[in-house]
Parts: structure tokens; C-alpha cells; sequence
């Protein structure tokens, strides 16, 4: 299994940026709970490229699998 560390780095910044901004309540529960779901999506998702027909690397991804020929 490998990771995709650029894109983990990136969401886990993310969420918890938005977890310390409801904490102190710098922002409504409403708006924090909507970008946490976007920061998910984009975690686990495929984003712009999928209408490219390009995909996307998940944040977590079998090892490729090496031909033995």
C-alpha cells in the first residue's frame, strides 16, 4: 500500500484548520460543517480531472502490481 502524501498533506491541514476555526467559533457551525464535507470529497474523490477522463491518485492505493515476465 502507498500514500499519496502531497494530497493526505493537504486535506489534514485542511481539516484541521476548519476543526480549530468551529472550535473557537471564529465561523458557523453551517459553514464549517459544508467545507469539511468539501475537504472530504476532495480526500476521497477525483475531482476536476474526472472530466478530463484523467484519474486521480486516492490518498491510500494498492502497491502496483510488478509483471513478473
Amino acid at each position: 500500500m502507498t500514500i499519496n502524501t502531497s494530497k493526505a498533506t493537504i486535506a489534514l491541514v485542511a481539516l484541521v484548520c476548519v476543526t480549530v476555526l468551529l472550535i473557537t467559533d471564529s465561523i458557523s457551525s453551517d459553514g464549517g460543517f459544508g467545507l469539511l464535507g468539501t475537504i472530504v470529497g476532495y480526500a476521497v474523490g477525483n475531482g476536476i480531472a474526472a472530466r478530463t477522463g484523467i484519474t486521480a491518485d486516492p490518498i491510500i492505493r494498492p502497491k502496483p502490481k510488478t509483471d513478473p515476465a
